[in-house]
């Protein structure tokens, strides 16, 4: 059974909040308990040492012990209130995980003769003879670890096959625009003179639009439109929605004339596939659904336009 009347953390030896607890039960158990003097129990590896501290559900401290640079446990320590309730067990494998991250081959510690069994049942074995330490019996005790092993890591999505196709059509400028929008994961980015209504109205693409949006935190649509007056007055079915996820739709107008003027417009998903048209105007244009190269162009211009934009009067009274 898992205790959970006690937390065990690291505990931070500069936090004077910290260093407070733990040696208020280290002077309990050591000093107060067993009579070690204070000279004998503070000592110069405090400062470089890893500490660990349990504390009551209330957060007062139960328990302390410490790891090393030279690879030793020690001052372990658990009120005598709390001790038989698995509080050192949970401090000396927190200790233990500590020294496998360190990747350290072996750890060391010197244990109380009546405390050599509880040691033993985690893999440490004594060594050597017994001796007396501030008045008290010890064992040297060591185990030897085994390095915690590398994180597999994913290999990397491979490369989809590049599709290229020229949109001439209206249904095909639709299609390809979906395609674009189902295919992303986190991010859409649009430039366009009126939101183009064919691409970015229809159920479908709404929809689609609509699952991005709500598919996790972090997603971010962002859309540069020319002429928002034209977008409100046609009622656009894409304004509702953006109102619906404030969060993750933003729309902004450029201030500049010739980003007023830019005769294009263009689509861009962050799977490096886009829909760029040279007249915005008319639908024949070029969908690819992966060309990170020209993608990569395409972002940048988006970018700066988008810098260099405000969100228009017009949306602002949408609450947009």
């Amino acid at each position: 059974m898992i205790p959970n009347d006690f937390t065990v953390a690291m505990a931070s030896w500069d936090n004077e909040e910290d260093r407070a607890a733990c040696t208020a039960v280290r002077e309990a158990v050591f000093t107060v308990e067993q009579n070690v003097s204070r000279a004998d129990e503070l000592d110069s590896f405090d400062a470089t040492a890893r500490h660990v501290l349990a504390r009551d559900l209330t957060g007062n401290p139960v328990g302390t012990g410490r790891l090393t640079t030279d690879r030793k446990i020690g001052r372990m320590a658990v009120l005598k209130d709390w001790r038989g309730k698995h509080v050192g067990e949970a401090m000396l494998n927190l200790l233990i995980e500590q020294a496998r991250a360190l990747n350290y081959p072996d750890v060391e510690l010197h244990a109380q003769t009546q405390a050599v069994p509880f040691y033993v049942r985690f893999g440490f074995a004594p060594f050597g003879d017994e001796f007396v330490e501030c008045d008290i019996k010890h064992f040297n005790m060591r185990r030897a670890l085994v390095p915690m092993e590398a994180p597999l890591r994913a290999p990397p999505p491979p490369r989809p096959q590049r599709r290229s196709v020229n949109v001439e059509s209206r249904e095909q400028a639709a299609a390809e625009s979906l395609l674009l929008i189902e295919a992303a994961r986190r991010e859409l980015c649009i430039y366009s003179r009126d939101l183009d209504p064919a691409l970015f109205e229809s159920d479908a693409a709404l929809e689609a639009l609509k699952r991005l949006g709500v598919s996790g935190r972090g997603v971010s649509i962002r859309i540069i439109v020319q002429e928002p007056r034209i977008v409100i007055a046609r009622g656009h079915r894409l304004i509702p929605l953006s109102q619906r996820l404030p969060s993750v739709f933003t729309l902004r107008t450029p201030m500049e004339d010739n980003d007023l003027q830019y005769p294009s417009a263009f689509l861009l998903n962050d799977t490096s596939g886009y829909y760029f048209r040279v007249l915005g105007t008319r639908f024949e244009g070029e969908a690819v659904n992966y060309s990170p190269g020209r993608h990569a162009q395409l972002q940048q211009y988006f970018n700066q336009v988008w810098e260099r934009s405000e969100p228009s009067e017009e949306l602002r009274q949408l609450n947009l």
